[in-house]
């Protein structure tokens, strides 16, 4: 996969985000459940019992052959502060979602720049190994010739055998990078993902730090879903004040009744079909002191998300100044290495053309090609560095997404 290959998959099969889109979605439905009384419900139902006397009541009606019931709020402030509250909460959980897209989109784009690191870095270790053995075998030959002490075949063989060492090392490195790649873009742990080497361009700076930090304050997924939970937390707190005001309920319900339930024999007039509609009223008197204990815990609520927001506030601003300084030292560091990989560059086509002349002998060329690569794992290390604190950069000022290489 390429860059942008793995991070538009992983934003469709990453497990966490899956899990915050459910969230979201358990949000979504919570606002239905809190609106769900304000909905009229309507229950009809009827029985069969013996009656003998007094027609009595059941469950606080008169014994009907049907019976239908209404029931709805129709003034009920504690609700409609808990549907407001659920509404929060459904905004929260959808800031929340794109906040976990972020996330996601920064590990895979990180595990990406690790298994293409590994990858590259490889390949010149194994290119190291071919040389040393070439060194060695040029070494050996020099000892029988008598041209060279046993211990310069020691060293040599030695170095091979760290160079070895290192390409095996970096292999499994390779194995585990693309292993927790493949995690990342929603695969199983037994998969693999491969990072398509692409000739991409270095991700652009943004335009300054102030910028950058007054842009992230803004727009921030963290600071945003704090705020709305101090929101939902604020309704909650009117909701339990709101808990001493009246509520009006509809009232309606239709029976119709029997005359084998002994009516006529109690009761001066007999009507069958009987209605009756309109609203209960309901005012607290003593709301107890449950109403301040939950108002006194929302508010500490508050004060400790309030507390967390400006702490997050204060880890933004210094991220992205401590991500600027990581650029500029990343920067600088990839300039050093890719001057010092020309140096050894230039060191070997010398040595070529020495040798040609028979000024220089193959070892002496092996061994320049092996500083080579050195000096090409160095310049690879120090460009992925660089990459890396630019994407770091960018997903910290919440752009990364946005800076993603276009498609071919």
């Amino acid at each position: 996969m390429t860059l942008r290959q793995a991070v538009e998959t992983a934003l469709q099969r990453n497990p966490d985000v899956t899990l915050a889109r459910l969230d979201e979605e358990r949000a979504r439905q919570s606002v239905r459940l809190a609106r769900d009384p304000f909905t009229p419900k309507v229950t009809i139902g009827s029985g069969l019992a013996y009656s003998n006397g007094f027609p009595m009541s059941i469950e606080g009606s008169a014994p009907s052959i049907v019976q239908a019931v209404a029931s709805q709020f129709l003034f009920n402030r504690p609700q409609s502060y808990a549907v407001a509250q659920a509404r929060e909460n459904a905004r929260s959980a959808q800031i929340g979602t794109a906040g976990k897209q972020e996330e996601v989109a920064w590990r895979t784009t990180s595990l990406f720049l690790d298994a293409e690191r590994t990858a590259r870095v490889g390949e010149l270790a194994r290119r190291d190994a071919e040389s040393l053995q070439a060194v060695l075998e040029a070494v050996q030959a020099q000892v029988r010739e008598g041209r060279a002490l046993p211990l310069s075949e020691k060293q040599a063989n030695l170095r091979l055998a760290r160079a070895r060492e290192l390409a095996s090392d970096l292999e499994a490195d390779q194995e585990t990078a693309e292993s927790a790649l493949a995690i990342a873009v929603g695969y199983s742990a037994q998969d693999r993902v491969r990072a398509l080497s692409d000739e991409r361009a270095a991700p652009p700076l943004p335009e300054s730090e102030e910028t950058v930090i007054h842009r992230a304050l803004e727009s921030n997924k963290d600071l945003r879903r704090l705020e709305s939970q101090i929101a939902a937390k604020t309704l909650e707190m009117r909701g339990a004040r709101a808990a001493r005001l009246p509520r009006v309920d509809l009232v309606a319900q239709y029976s119709m009744l029997s005359k084998i339930n002994n009516y006529e024999q109690f009761f001066q007039r007999f009507q069958r079909n009987n209605v009756e509609i309109g609203a209960s009223f309901q005012l607290p008197l003593l709301a107890g002191p449950g109403v301040s204990a939950q108002m006194a815990q929302t508010m500490t609520d508050i004060t400790r998300l309030r507390a967390e927001l400006n702490a997050t506030r204060n880890r933004i601003s210094t991220e992205i100044q401590q991500s600027f300084r990581d650029v500029k030292k990343a920067d600088s560091s990839a300039e050093v290495a890719r001057l010092d990989l020309d140096v050894a560059r230039d060191q070997v086509s010398v040595l070529l053309a020495q040798m040609q002349e028979g000024r220089a002998t193959m070892r002496q060329v092996e061994e320049a090609r092996v500083a080579e690569n050195d000096k090409w794992m160095a310049f690879y290390d120090a460009r992925y560095t660089a990459e890396r604190a630019r994407w770091n950069l960018l997903h910290l000022a919440g752009n990364l997404l946005a800076s993603l290489p276009a498609k071919p």
